[in-house]
């Protein structure tokens, strides 16, 4: 679990007070300068093709207008001005596109995130501008291309796109062709000419429903057109062998693998508690590579010739386990079979807690232990809020805002205000680490789904205490996590810092500002804290720490939020980094923890 202490550690950026005396604690800290989250959830939109008729500001070739499988990134040929003197979009996406600069150097993992998150910015600004009257997502695919800041637009790549992993989750198909992933916006089968004949790609194999996904290694592909189009009344036809179906046929001939992306559809409101009435979105996640084993023709559902492609699962990658996260889902505990531990080959119990929170947190709280015998630690109160002792003299709330109907005026609100901007998107994913996050107060007039109340409404993703293999209980989600997603706060007792000197515990939390003069203050989770208390420490993490004011307005003692560094994979644990100093012992000499994380980039130690 969380490792020892030994040494106090400031939060970063506290350089004045970095210095410690030898007989001072080592204290988890809040770590500032984070890489800015990618991919925030958006609202799903329907897929549709935009026309010169519908939407001025988007021009799309005729000829493809007659073809809408083969709509691709680089069809949307020209776009209108949007705004006052020529200018195409608003101010602030210049001063975005200035900033992503991909260096030669940098990895690929690294540009893909890059690219998604400006993605996700660009789509914030025109949203909240209003200066868009078609859909967003291709608008802003088209501001990338035209700025060049998309990815591996050169020669169509076969086989894994760089920087991309399986169970990598998108929102739209704007996002997946801005990587290079699937270049079409709407046709299910990517393909390119090689050497004279058309070879696959990619596919996007898509399901009504998440329930419904198969999990097998083995995909029933339906060809691509034969559809009928009721708008220019025409019938089905037969399935011809050309374009996509052509491409599939030759993939298997030539034996060379196809992406394959899962489109599915889910119901968001068992995932937020604040949401009365659940909505449908639509997710893509990628599932690696596959092979065409064979085809066949089938009378399809018109009544026509339609083409059956089988494809299956390379083996040695990564599973997406649908099936168990589906099924996980639908029950408040696991289902698990009890197997025999690895090293005594004894079989240990799997009956899982209900719920570790009893019943304080709005999503319950499942635990498991699948390694040993271990019951699950229970020698602590489980609190879902800060406590603060008697002495504690919180300044109080900064100035309130009056927006009856929610914050997203960002010249009247003075919550945005003091954020510099709305700090949330409208999935209540976080756009960017800062210094501190100002969220709605209780004296503020807006609604409790108010855009900038995210942290304070509490867990929305279903979590589970499990026991790992090396580093005692830890966390993981059973709900695929997407980047800047609000995860916990990790709670705790309010101590000043020479009174967490005195007590040797591993849940002390350093939440010191760089600015304190007088006697700083630590969260301290040993007796009394969260499920944010079990989440392990990592030299790779998924999740990273934010300073949050919302119920008060001292600095000096903000609540500590943990949010989605990336895309996190439903089943992966979850980890931020415990932001250790190195420390001596009385004598002056370096102490040392080992680390367990497994990361690539594991240090080997702690401190």
């Amino acid at each position: 679990m969380a490792p020892s202490v030994n040494k106090k550690v400031v939060a970063v950026g506290s350089s004045s007070r970095a210095t410690s005396s030898p007989l001072k604690k080592n204290k988890r800290s809040v770590t500032v300068n984070q890489e800015v989250p990618q991919n925030c959830r958006r609202k799903a939109q329907r897929l549709c093709r935009e026309t010169k008729e519908d939407h001025d500001h988007v021009v799309v070739d005729d000829e493809l207008a007659e073809d809408s499988e083969n709509l691709e990134n680089g069809d949307i040929v020209s776009r209108e001005p949007c705004s006052e003197g020529g200018r195409k979009y608003p101010p602030q996406i210049d001063h975005l596109l200035g900033k992503v600069v991909y260096s030669e150097d940098e990895d690929e993992r690294s540009k893909v995130r890059k690219t998604l998150s400006l993605f996700k910015e660009i789509s914030m600004i025109l949203k909240t501008s209003n200066r868009t009257s078609g859909r967003v997502d291709l608008e802003v695919g088209t501001i990338m291309k035209e700025n060049d800041k998309c990815l591996n637009t050169g020669k169509p790549i076969l086989g894994d796109v760089p920087g991309v992993e399986v169970g990598d989750e998108f929102e739209c198909r704007v996002e997946i062709a801005i990587i290079g992933l699937h270049r079409h916006y709407q046709g299910g089968i990517d393909y390119y000419n090689r050497n004279g004949k058309i070879i696959a790609t990619c596919i996007v194999a898509s399901e009504k429903y998440a329930d419904k996904m198969d999990n097998s290694d083995i995909l029933e592909y339906s060809g691509q057109g034969g559809r009928p189009d009721k708008k220019k009344n025409v019938g089905a036809k037969d399935q011809k062998m050309e374009r996509g179906n052509l491409a599939l046929k030759n993939s298997m001939d030539e034996g060379t693998p196809v992406r394959v992306i899962r489109g599915v559809k889910e119901s968001r409101k068992a995932n937020d508690p604040l949401v009365s009435k659940g909505k449908v979105v639509s997710t893509y996640t990628y599932d690696g590579l596959y092979l065409v084993v064979s085809f066949s023709e089938k009378t399809g559902c018109y009544n026509t010739k339609d083409f059956s492609f089988q494809l299956r699962r390379i083996a040695g990658q990564p599973k997406l386990a649908l099936k168990e996260v589906t099924k996980s889902k639908k029950s408040r505990v696991r289902n698990l079979q009890p197997q025999p531990s690895k090293k005594s080959r004894v079989v240990h119990s799997q009956i899982p807690v209900q719920d570790v929170s009893q019943g304080k947190e709005k999503m319950p709280i499942s635990a498991v232990n699948t390694v040993d015998s271990e019951k699950m630690p229970t020698q602590f109160e489980y609190i879902t809020t800060m406590h603060y002792p008697s002495w504690c003299n919180l300044q109080p709330a900064y100035e309130c805002c009056g927006c009856i109907d929610g914050c997203t005026d960002l010249k009247e609100c003075s919550c945005s205000i003091k954020n510099k901007e709305i700090p949330y998107n409208e999935n209540g994913a976080i756009l960017r680490a800062k210094p501190f996050i100002y969220e709605c107060g209780p004296c503020c007039k807006c609604p409790p789904t108010c855009q900038n109340r995210v942290s304070q409404n509490g867990i929305k993703f279903k979590l589970e205490l499990f026991k790992t293999e090396s580093r005692g209980w830890g966390v993981r989600s059973l709900d695929y996590i997407c980047s800047g997603s609000f995860i916990c706060e990790y709670t705790g007792e309010l101590l000043k810092d020479s009174q967490a000197e005195k007590r040797y515990d591993e849940y002390l939390f350093d939440i010191s500002h760089e600015d304190d003069d007088e006697d700083g203050f630590t969260i301290d989770a040993a007796q009394c804290g969260n499920i944010g208390r079990f989440i392990n420490h990592s030299c790779s993490p998924n999740l990273y720490s934010q300073k949050v004011l919302y119920d008060h307005g001292d600095k000096r003692m903000p609540h500590i939020m943990l949010f989605a560094q990336n895309n996190i994979r439903p089943l992966t644990e979850l980890t931020y980094h415990y932001n250790y100093k190195p420390v001596c012992d009385s004598n002056g000499k370096p102490k040392k923890k080992d680390c367990y994380c497994g990361s690539s980039k594991c240090t080997g130690r702690m401190y």
